[in-house]
């Protein structure tokens, strides 16, 4: 998910890894973005570059999310830096998540707009929970939860739908996907196959 500005951050369960590469967006249709990820058995070395390569796209690209199979990795890990409705920043790395919502008479969807860092350019309304939590592990397999409502509660639904093959255009009406593609098209040539790359 694109991204607005930022103040203080709160890292619950430690903060983003750093020093790593930022590898191209990879695009809606690409099958890796439209098929449930491998699950993270592994908590290692290999696993501390990916997420770092993550963490260092998704702020050339100016994100608040970015789940590996945007840059073509077929795992189930997301990181995120995010603003909630109060403005405070929540930053953390999730492998394995698992999304849980309001039910009855707590659930209560909010319209906003949405948009999606392999469709860039575009956005449209999607309507989602205002409040969510995601559980699953950290970087060295460590549990960890975080919830949060406004633009976290959608972030953390966006990208653990990610890593189970959805994308958010599969969420809205035709009408408002094909508002999307026309957005998209658009400014399809402000985003060259390698973007992210050189953003920095």
């Amino acid at each position: 998910m694109p991204a607005p500005d930022e103040p203080a951050k709160h890292a619950p369960h430690g903060p983003l890894p750093t020093g790593g590469t930022v590898r191209p967006m990879t695009r809606w249709g690409t099958p890796v973005m439209h098929r449930p990820q491998q699950p993270v058995t592994t908590y290692d070395e290999e696993l501390r570059s990916l997420v770092a390569d993550m963490v260092a796209t998704m702020y050339a690209a100016d994100g608040v999310g970015l789940a590996a199979c945007q840059i073509g990795v077929d795992r189930a890990v997301f990181v995120f830096d995010c603003p909630d409705e109060s403005g405070d920043h929540t930053v953390g790395v999730v492998c394995n998540p698992e999304l849980t919502l309001p039910e009855g008479r707590d659930r209560h969807l909010e319209e906003s707009e949405e948009g999606c860092l392999s469709f860039p350019g575009a956005f449209v309304e999607c309507a989602r929970p205002d409040f969510a939590t995601v559980t699953g592990n950290g970087l060295d397999g460590e549990p960890v939860t975080f919830s949060g409502d406004g633009l976290l509660a959608r972030c953390l639904q966006h990208e653990t739908d990610h890593t189970n093959g959805t994308v958010f255009g599969d969420r809205i009406p035709t009408k408002a996907r094909k508002k999307l593609q026309k957005q998209h098209d658009k400014l399809a040539g402000d985003y060259p196959a390698d973007w992210p790359v050189g953003e920095e």
